[in-house]
This record gives C-alpha cells, sequence and structure tokens, in this order.
C-alpha cells in the first residue's frame, strides 16, 4: 500500500487567546484564519476535519515531492502572516481578542504512513497509528510556536536533506518519545520577514475639508469599548436602526476598515464600507461611507466616542455629504436634510434604550 500524506496546520496561542480575550470575537478572528488556511491549499488536499484551531489534511496513496510540500508550507505561513497583518492594519475594535490577534503564531507539521478509514454520519475520515502519531507531534520541544515539522519518515520518503536551507527554511534535527517510542523529524523555525507577503488592502483616512452638516451627541452609562461594540457589531444593528427590511454582512467577521455591509430597503440595496478618518488619542472613533444614497454622491456618517470614566462616555455623531449637482443639494436643503436628523436621532434614542435595557439585564 503506497504511504499517505498527513498533513496539519496548528494556530498556536489559541487556548491562551480563548481565555483572555472576547470570546466571540476571537472566535470570528480564528474561523477567519482556518478559512485562509483553506483556501491556501494549493495542492488539493483532502480536508479531513477541523480540530478547533487546526485543520487535519491528508492526501490518500500519494507524497508529494519535496517542492511541493515546503512550496504549499510556505504558501499557507504567508497567506496566514499576510492575513495577520491586514487585521492589525485594519483594525477598528479595540477589545483584546482584535488587539492581540496579530500576535498568533502558526505551526504545520507533516507526516506520512500507512492509513484506514472509518466511516462517521457518512463522512470518510483517515484512521489508525499514523494519524495518532501525528497529532502527537504537534506537542514537541521546538522552541517557537512559529514552525514547520516534518516526521523523519516523510523527510526520507521525500528525500529532504536533513539540514536543507533556503531563505525561508533552515531545518534542523530534533526528536522527541512518544508512548515509550522514540520519533525524529526534522523542523525549521519560521521567520515572518522572510515571508514574500504581498500587497494587502488597507482603507485610507478620509480627510473631508467641510464642517460636517449634521452632528449630535449624547453621554451614555456604558464603557467606552462596549459602546463601540454595539455600533461596529452588525448583528445589534436592527435594534437601533429602523426601516431597514434586511442588514446583509458577513456574520463571520469582526467589523473592520474595508468592512461593507448592505441595507435593504423596499427592495433597494444601499451598500456601505466601513472608513476612519483622525480622531485625538485616547477616542475611538467608526465611520460609514455610501454612494448608494439617491440626494448625494457620497454620505459619510461617523461615530466617535470619547471616554469619561470607566463605565460612562459620550457619543458624537456626524454626518457628512457631498454633492455636484445644484438639483441634488436643493433637494438635501428642503427635506433630506430633515429627513437625515429626524433619523439619526431615532437611532440615537434606539442606541440608548438597548444600552440601558442590556445594562439592567446584566446587573
Amino acid at each position: 500500500m503506497a504511504k499517505s500524506l498527513l498533513f496539519i496546520p496548528d494556530i498556536s496561542g489559541f487556548t491562551k487567546f480563548v481565555q483572555t480575550t472576547e470570546v466571540t470575537h476571537s472566535q470570528h478572528v480564528i474561523a477567519e484564519l482556518l478559512e485562509v488556511l483553506i483556501e491556501a491549499n494549493t495542492e488539493e488536499l483532502q480536508l479531513a476535519e477541523v480540530e478547533g484551531d487546526a485543520l487535519f489534511f491528508y492526501r490518500e496513496g500519494e507524497l508529494l515531492s519535496q517542492e511541493k510540500l515546503l512550496a504549499q508550507i510556505e504558501t499557507m505561513f504567508t497567506a496566514f502572516t499576510g492575513h495577520l497583518k491586514l487585521l492589525e492594519k485594519n483594525r477598528i475594535c479595540p477589545c483584546n481578542a482584535c488587539a492581540t490577534a496579530p500576535k498568533l503564531e502558526l505551526k504545520i507539521v507533516a507526516h506520512c504512513g500507512d492509513i484506514e478509514f472509518i466511516e462517521v454520519q457518512g463522512n470518510r475520515k483517515p484512521f489508525g497509528k499514523q494519524v495518532i502519531e501525528a497529532h502527537r507531534l504537534l506537542k514537541n520541544s521546538v522552541e517557537s510556536d512559529n514552525y514547520v515539522l516534518i516526521s523523519k519518515e516523510l523527510s526520507s520518503d521525500i528525500e529532504l536533506p536533513i539540514y536543507y536551507y533556503s531563505k525561508v527554511f533552515r531545518f534542523k534535527e530534533g526528536k522527541d518519545i512518544y508512548d515509550q517510542k522514540e520519533v525524529e523529524y526534522i523542523y525549521s523555525i519560521i521567520d515572518n520577514n522572510k515571508l514574500n507577503i504581498g500587497e494587502y488592502s488597507t482603507a485610507k483616512e478620509v480627510v473631508l475639508e467641510d464642517n460636517p452638516g449634521i452632528v449630535l451627541d449624547r453621554n451614555f452609562s456604558i464603557a467606552a469599548e462596549s459602546l463601540m461594540e454595539y455600533i461596529t457589531n452588525l448583528s445589534y444593528r436592527h435594534f437601533w436602526v429602523k426601516g431597514v427590511d434586511k442588514f446583509e454582512y458577513n456574520e463571520n467577521e469582526v467589523t473592520r476598515l474595508g468592512s461593507e455591509h448592505v441595507c435593504v430597503i423596499n427592495n433597494k440595496h444601499l451598500n456601505f464600507v466601513a472608513v476612519k478618518k483622525k480622531v485625538k488619542p485616547g477616542k475611538y472613533v467608526y465611520g460609514e461611507m455610501t454612494k448608494s444614497i439617491p440626494v448625494a454622491d457620497t454620505v459619510y456618517q461617523f461615530y466617535t466616542i470619547s471616554p469619561i470614566s470607566d463605565n460612562s462616555c459620550n457619543l458624537k455623531i456626524e454626518l457628512y455629504w457631498e454633492i455636484r449637482s445644484l438639483i441634488k443639494k436643493l433637494a438635501m436643503m428642503l427635506f433630506a436634510h430633515r429627513i437625515f436628523r429626524k433619523n439619526t436621532e431615532n437611532s440615537l434614542n434606539l442606541l440608548d434604550q438597548l444600552v440601558e435595557e442590556r445594562r439592567i439585564v446584566i446587573a
């Protein structure tokens, strides 16, 4: 029987990440990173299972050549690291989960051997001694959480030299004992600075020369970080923004600069994108921009939150618009301005009501 490849990318620091940060956002971040790793599977490896913070891939009855295996490993590290940089640059949320996400690391274990299969609820899964051994190799004595480990058996089969090195890889020998059996391997710590990270989109800072057309502000009896969550987490939006039939957005993504969502009103789709502007240090800001509102070419709405104490803050809402047409300018002056202001006031009242109701429930 030809040997099969076993391949496990595992996100390092996940347990600590979840235990010490906000659970919901950490789950979203991990889910995003797992999706990135799955998309980086260029060798069409079979995904056997998502194992919490790890993915279990295999290739039945066939090993990759050393060139393809190393290329696949480098591709996954590059995609993973690039996405962490995107999260860091485009972060809006001040919570610990989003702030510490860029510190997550990746380890990949590759092994091989004869495997069997079991059927679980109609799904065919690899099973056997080599599968167990591959997972045990995740617990090793490598002094890093950002590395690739290849079993000696696999490296021998694909003729990968023990001390192979390149720009990205510099392998060393290692061994550990599992169930009274010594298992040898080679490993390379990955220096992320050596990876060829491509360009990733970062949101440009909005510079507005004119004063806002509408300004409203109110104090809230809630921590600034918590109010920011109510505003940026689109799952709360229907509680405090009325008149919208449906909000469409990526439910598995933490809102960040460049995130998009759609408001469906009477079968009309209004597209919004998250943007930023400069604020003084210590303040939080979240903005949305749309070109979908008929009476203006572009509309910006910014929410600036200023902490007052540990459990109170001030929210300032500012609306800006850019209009080139004289007809649209007239429409804004005659009726649209009043409608915008009334809708914003209603949203501010409902947001205040939502915060108060949640505060009473928690208390």
